[in-house]
């Protein structure tokens, strides 16, 4: 059996339905007797060109160790399932160990927006906290 590693692509409106569709695609793969050696969920990203008048989409990664009869099985539902909108097999000499460079750099953007977050939030509750001293003068001034 040979290594694969797969990216698709799956319609934003499907996103609800993507872990159904990964559960779906690696129970192929494992009823075939083959192995799923990493599954990353890069999440919904922006497309660099639109695809069918579509700007963003879903990504998934699945890395693969199947027969040639699985995969084409397997390549033949991409193409009929209208959800997904691409997808790409790449042939490897092993299974990768490890994450990928494109869900560290999802991490580390998860991860500064979260500090943002964190730094931003308090001059907020400052503001609001202004905005109602300030409207209970003009209260007070109207009564």
């Amino acid at each position: 059996m040979r290594h694969y590693e797969i990216v698709f692509l799956v319609h934003p409106d499907q996103s609800e339905q993507v872990p159904a569709m990964v559960e779906r695609y690696s129970s192929m793969i494992t009823d075939a007797g083959g192995n799923v050696h990493r599954q990353e969920n890069w999440g919904r990203r922006h497309l660099e060109f639109p695809i069918k008048k579509i700007h963003k989409a879903h990504y998934i990664l699945i890395n693969i160790e199947c027969s040639q009869e699985t995969l084409d099985e397997l390549e033949s539902s991409f193409r009929f399932n209208d959800a997904v909108l691409r997808h790409l097999t790449l042939s490897t000499k092993e299974a990768p160990v490890g994450k990928s460079p494109m869900l560290e750099s999802v991490e580390k953007e998860e991860a500064a927006k979260a500090s943002n977050d964190r730094k931003y939030s308090a001059p907020k509750a400052d503001a609001s906290e202004e905005k109602t001293e300030s409207t209970e003068a003009a209260e007070a001034v109207s009564e």
